[in-house]
């Protein structure tokens, strides 16, 4: 009987997951679209915490001298001196520049994981793992249609 009560949680958990629009199962009201000219794929990662498919942007071959700001709200989140190439597909970086985000911990797809925010708009961007090159240990993965790139002058 215990299996068969944790087969039917475990389905109707999978269900709710997968099926339930995510807005209404993740509503956050810190969030704002402020770009109207954001494309579905970056609204769906930007305020459903989605995710891109990896080796898909092209930020991850960038090496010009600049800024990553958020695509949404233009806020300036990283420098490129902190880019570099973790081999997972996803822009990454050693460190964000001060106060840029707001974290949060994510319990999705059965790990414990450390989720980041844009502190100005609230978009989700990606994830921190304390397993980075820079002298802190962090990489910050983050889905690149999330950022816009702006070159140095």
């Amino acid at each position: 009987m215990k299996r068969r009560k944790f087969v039917n949680i475990m389905c109707s958990s999978y269900i709710i997951y997968n099926f339930l629009p995510i807005n209404f199962a993740y509503s956050n009201n810190s969030k704002n679209i402020i770009n109207t000219s954001l494309s579905d794929s970056q609204k769906n990662i930007m305020f459903n915490e989605g995710t891109e498919k990896p080796f898909s942007s092209p930020l991850n071959y960038e090496k010009r001298k600049g800024f990553y700001h958020c695509a949404n709200c233009d806020a300036k989140l990283f420098k490129s001196d902190n880019k570099y190439d973790s081999g997972t597909g996803w822009p990454s970086f050693t460190e964000a520049l001060p106060g840029a985000f707001k974290t949060k911990i994510d319990y999705s797809f059965g790990m414990k994981r450390t989720e980041y925010h844009c502190a100005k708009c609230g978009a989700h961007h990606g994830h921190v793992f304390n397993d980075g090159p820079g002298k802190n240990g962090k990489r910050y993965c983050n889905n690149g249609l999330c950022l816009i790139f702006k070159p140095s002058d």
